[in-house]
């Protein structure tokens, strides 16, 4: 058996030593090596030829996100972020994923060390696994797909039926499939529910960092509030969104509950809370490890949604789509790129045109 060789890159000895403990215990990981800062990490990388990467963002003679900026160009590899769960550290996570990083993990709290770690450990062997899994292809759809920041509109005659709602659920590699999705929308599109597996610190940032290059308004979800044409809703990082349906309008719900699938926010906490309305529901799942979502999104579809699963070609991760794609959850499998302009189309058509579309 080949082992996942693993680079350590992080200015805290403290830190190595704690990745280094966690991953060293596995029989498929090796941790080949550890660095200090950016620099030594290229000698180690030429040296070591790991197939993963974990890396801090703030280090001595180069930052990381210099560092992984030219990673990517020169060498695209498996990079997982240790961040920060600050606004600052937010940023600069969600500008690493950017540039091609495939994952991050909230640093270990060296105060609460021994009430963390094990599910740091948890976590970060899963990431490494499935990041050790993604070839350079994938890396180079990753970051391909954001280069160009002004993205097309897409025309839209409007809804014909009142409270058509699209429901998209995303975990690992979602930051930028979103992106790329909802950057395409027009200002007059049917309104869109998003639940991503994003820390709390993270969830408004990605919202706000969203609609600076959107023709809709992309926020975070707020409790109780009434959903309307061309708005985007993110759940909160701390809180399940459900969806309710009063007096004829929709609004969303926040419910701090315990974890569903490991997850909170959780993708079929959303779907559920749909199923009262799912003939007028679009839900789609995209890139993510794991399985969230799926079981969801095949009770929608059998109550009268549109369900739709991003394609294994265009996904980072094909976890989430892939347990729906087992389960027969979905109605159409799509590349990213073709999913907003599917999701259009199908939300112009009148009732009969939906029931044929979902059946033919």
């Amino acid at each position: 058996m080949n082992k996942i060789k693993v680079l350590i890159i992080d200015d805290s000895s403290v830190i190595r030593a704690i990745v280094r403990e966690v991953l060293s215990g596995e029989p498929d990981i090796d941790v080949v090596g550890e660095a200090e800062d950016p620099i030594d990490a290229r000698e180690q990388i030429k040296k070591l030829n790991p197939d993963v990467l974990t890396l801090d963002v703030e280090m001595p003679k180069m930052d990381g996100i210099t560092f992984l900026d030219n990673l990517m160009r020169l060498r695209p590899m498996p990079v997982i972020m240790l961040s920060t769960l600050t606004t600052k550290g937010a940023d600069i996570t969600l500008q690493a994923l950017e540039l091609g990083a495939v994952d991050f993990i909230a640093k270990p709290n060296i105060d609460r060390l021994l009430a963390t770690k094990n599910s740091f450990k948890d976590l970060l062997i899963e990431k490494v696994r499935h990041a050790a899994s993604i070839d350079q292809k994938k890396y180079k759809l990753n970051t391909s797909i954001t280069v160009d920041k002004v993205k097309r509109i897409l025309s839209f005659s409007g809804c014909k039926a009142a409270n058509h709602l699209v429901a998209i659920g995303a975990s690992t590699g979602g930051t930028e499939a979103i992106k790329t999705l909802v950057t395409t929308l027009p200002s007059n599109s049917p309104p869109v529910v998003i639940t991503l597996h994003i820390p709390e610190t993270f969830s408004a940032r990605f919202a706000e960092r969203m609609n600076e290059n959107c023709a809709v308004h992309v926020q975070e979800a707020r409790h109780g509030q009434k959903i309307k044409t061309g708005n985007v809703y993110v759940a909160p990082g701390d809180k399940h969104l459900k969806i309710e349906s009063k007096g004829g309008s929709l609004f969303c719900t926040l419910e701090d509950s315990e974890p569903v699938n490991r997850h909170k926010p959780a993708v079929d906490v959303l779907f559920d809370s749909l199923m009262p309305i799912a003939a007028n529901v679009q839900a789609i799942l995209l890139t993510g490890m794991g399985q969230d979502g799926a079981q969801g999104l095949l009770n929608l579809k059998n109550n009268g949604a549109m369900t739709i699963i991003q394609d294994k070609q265009s996904s980072l991760i094909w976890g989430m789509p892939g347990s729906a794609f087992e389960l027969n959850a979905h109605i159409k499998q799509q590349p990213l790129t073709k999913i907003a302009k599917q999701i259009l189309k199908y939300a112009a058509l009148d009732r009969n045109d939906k029931k044929e579309a979902r059946n033919g």
